[in-house]
């Protein structure tokens, strides 16, 4: 019986079940792969925003880390919600030593505008973590919050790749979503820039007129490390990622009474 890719998510729980672990997992699953995790926080949350959150210790996080890396090993490695500057720190110290390829999502905010992030992290996001992911991923929002750099434009993503490799990462993904949609290239798409400082990708994808957006970010990062963890070139597998995400959006669905998740087994439901 042969062993799936593995696929390590270190990151936040989402109660609701649509971000973090639990959207990073039913992911890892979707694309082939075994997934594992490190929790860094709990949240109470739903599909109206987050109502608590409870930072683990960094002793916790480092057990479950070296109890997974160690015995099981891993393939690529994802991260997301990581709180405070104790936790990135004690990460990013833990990534270092890997040869594996790493993607960091520096998730700052939530879909219902809830700090994911403190203020006095910031510094060691740029410092300490990016510097040892394979690929960055922020969004237009991360960006502007960790660079100053703001977008409003297509164009205006070279400027927040540029600030983003400045901090060290090999690749950054900008991801364009939150682009008002006559600011991007073509009206009624939706794109991202993939880009190491030479190459550039442009990644684009139609616009799917659904509110259903939770755990987008989440769900975009842990394709993409599923995506290295079975071979491909970060190339390969930022678009491999991008159309498993568009598919979820555009099957994203009611839950609750705010916004509903993306569909991550939209695959298994349109067979």
């Amino acid at each position: 019986m042969e062993t799936p890719p593995r696929v390590l998510t270190v990151a936040g729980s989402d109660s609701g079940g649509g971000a973090g672990i639990q959207a990073d997992l039913k992911t890892m699953l979707a694309l082939g792969t075994h997934g594992m995790s490190v929790l860094t926080a709990v949240t109470a949350q739903n599909s109206l925003g987050v109502q608590g959150a409870w930072e683990l210790p960094a002793e916790a996080v480092r057990a479950q880390f070296r109890s997974v890396v160690d015995d099981i090993g891993v393939q690529a490695v994802k991260t997301g919600m990581l709180s405070s500057a104790a936790l990135v720190t004690t990460v990013a110290e833990l990534l270092a030593g890997l040869t594996a390829p790493v993607v960091v999502d520096p998730v700052g905010i939530s879909k219902h505008g809830d700090a994911l992030l403190a203020a006095s992290a910031l510094d060691a996001v740029r410092t300490k973590l990016l510097p040892t992911a394979t690929v960055a991923t922020p969004n237009l929002d991360e960006v502007a919050q960790l660079t100053g750099v703001r977008v409003s434009t297509a164009d205006g993503m070279r400027r927040a790749a540029d600030a983003i490799l400045a901090f060290g990462p090999r690749w950054a993904l900008i991801k364009g979503g939150h682009l008002p949609a006559d600011a991007a290239d073509a009206a009624g798409t939706a794109v991202d820039l993939l880009t190491d400082g030479v190459e550039e990708h442009w990644l684009r994808a139609p616009r799917h007129d659904n509110r259903h957006t939770h755990g987008t970010g989440c769900t975009l990062a842990s394709a993409l490390a599923a995506r290295l963890a079975r071979g491909d070139t970060v190339p390969q597998a930022a678009a491999a990622a991008k159309e498993y995400v568009s598919g979820a959006i555009a099957a994203g669905f009611r839950l609750g009474a705010g916004i509903g998740p993306v569909d991550h087994g939209w695959r298994l439901r349109t067979r």
